[in-house]
């Protein structure tokens, strides 16, 4: 929800890397490798760092069971089943050309665009996530059905800068060197007392 309502705020919208991540991997290709090397770590982490919250009880349970269910594959398939789970989600968010909505969702790649949407046919296995321009106008809009409104809306949708590859996306922000996590629209549009307030309630809802 935050992510959506203030998108590229700084602190409350944990999608946009740190200060520090800009430092360290602008640059070398070599660099920018690592940083897509650690999306998983970002992903988790950074949240924690810039805006965290208290675990809610629907969180709570989450854990109860995602534990729950990594015992029971333990116990009929050993480490090696557990550790299939954990490398499947880590190596999906590196360089799987799934991986490439991560960057191509909001890193400007045209001056004057901040969110871009991907309509190749990687979508019917990631619930249409390249839809990200639909889904940012109409966030309650269901994923399947966002290539619906894209073709209700065609003069809004299919007459601005868009994506037909994801493996392209990871292509050109490893090789342009105009492009590096800094590549973000960052703002500071909330008073410090807003952000202070909405962090000591938990966020936009509270818990």
């Amino acid at each position: 929800l935050e992510h959506h309502k203030f998108m590229g705020e700084d602190v409350i919208d944990a999608d946009i890397p740190t200060a520090w991540e800009g430092w360290i991997f602008s640059g070398s290709i070599w660099q920018k490798m690592i940083w897509l090397f650690f999306q998983p770590a970002w992903y988790s982490l950074r949240p924690l760092l810039t805006n965290a919250k208290n675990i809610s009880r629907w969180e709570f349970i989450n854990y109860i069971c995602t534990a729950a269910f990594d015992a029971l594959i333990y116990s009929r398939y050993g480490i090696a089943g557990v550790a299939y789970l954990a490398l499947g989600t880590i190596c999906g968010m590196q360089f799987h050309p799934f991986a490439g909505h991560f960057v191509a969702e909001h890193f400007v790649m045209q001056d004057g665009q901040e969110t871009y949407s991907y309509y190749g046919p990687l979508n019917w296995w990631t619930f249409y996530v390249g839809y990200h321009n639909e889904h940012h106008d109409f966030p309650y809009i269901s994923g399947r059905n966002l290539p619906k409104l894209r073709k209700m809306a065609p003069d809004y949708f299919d007459t601005i800068p868009h994506y037909h590859s994801w493996v392209k996306v990871l292509w050109d922000f490893l090789l342009d060197p105009k492009l590096s996590p800094f590549s973000r629209v960052k703002r500071h549009d909330l008073p410090k007392e807003e952000i202070a307030n909405m962090k000591a309630r938990g966020g936009l809802i509270p818990n």
